[in-house]
């Protein structure tokens, strides 16, 4: 089941937003953030199965309906906390929870961990924290990002003749995604050009991060955070993949809930967004 949600635009001082608004108006805030490459439609299956809350679901800068960074701008994960933070301001909260998935779910770790008096309840979906590499592996790192920069503008975005296709096309991307679930994405995440339809993304997302944490900066990160949270994990997802997993959340009083599905179980039918929704019910409304 889906639910036409109200549409949102949120001018900030350097960039403008848009946000997908689901539940009532006096439900629990929540600002709910999707995955690397995604959109604010990746909630449209979970958010009408979440009870009593207002959801602000934003499409990150970049992404969906969202303006671009200015040119010579990037996207760390740092901006977009900053971004998340003054959204808040905007919307009149002072306390908030997080409903973040993949990408999502780093970046509100991060605000978490950082605003710690800003965050009531963190609810994460498949994601966690970046991926790291040691300090004398930088130098490579930030070489690798800085070709993908010198030859960006020689590269276009791919064009389809349908949604059908794109939503193909994007079922078998990054963390493998339902039809169902791809055609929602690709819905809300293609626009109209000449010859056909191509992606409203910004094409320097597809750029090499040039700045990656270590391990002992992600470390520092989730051993200071200090709200609930809790962590669903998908059984056939990314994050199960993900070396050294079980070591950094044992150090941590972070709840885990592993669940079936692949990286994007909260879309990719209904089932499990049900699932994820039992999980996060009781989780969200408590004081």
């Amino acid at each position: 089941m889906t639910v036409t949600p109200q549409e949102l635009r949120l001018r900030l001082a350097h960039i403008e937003l848009a946000a997908q608004v689901h539940g009532p108006a006096d439900g629990r805030p929540v600002i709910a953030l999707h995955g690397w490459l995604d959109n604010a439609a990746t909630f449209a299956r979970l958010a009408p199965k979440l009870e009593g809350l207002r959801i602000v679901a934003l499409d990150l800068a970049g992404h969906g309906h969202s303006e671009h960074r200015p040119a010579g701008g990037g996207y760390a994960l740092w901006d977009y906390v900053h971004d998340v933070l003054l959204v808040a301001e905007q919307l009149g909260w002072p306390r908030f929870s997080l409903l973040g998935h993949s990408m999502g779910a780093i970046v509100s770790v991060m605000l978490a961990a950082t605003f710690p008096e800003r965050v009531q309840r963190l609810a994460l979906i498949d994601g966690l924290v970046p991926p790291t590499v040691e300090a004398d592996a930088a130098v490579a790192t930030l070489a690798e990002a800085l070709r993908g920069r010198l030859t960006l503008s020689a590269k276009r975005k791919p064009l389809y003749p349908s949604l059908e296709r794109a939503a193909q096309v994007r079922q078998r991307g990054v963390g493998h995604v339902s039809y169902q679930a791809a055609r929602l994405l690709a819905q809300r995440g293609l626009m109209q050009v000449e010859g056909g339809l191509t992606w409203r993304t910004d094409s320097r997302l597809t750029l090499a991060t040039p700045l990656r944490l270590t391990g002992a900066q992600v470390q520092a990160f989730v051993t200071a955070l200090n709200c609930p949270t809790r962590l669903v994990l998908a059984e056939q997802g990314l994050l199960a993949q993900r070396d050294g997993l079980h070591e950094l959340l044992a150090q941590t009083p972070i709840a885990v809930e592993r669940l079936p599905g692949g990286h994007h179980l909260h879309l990719d039918d209904e089932r499990g967004a049900q699932l994820v929704a039992d999980c996060f019910n009781p989780f969200l409304s408590a004081p």
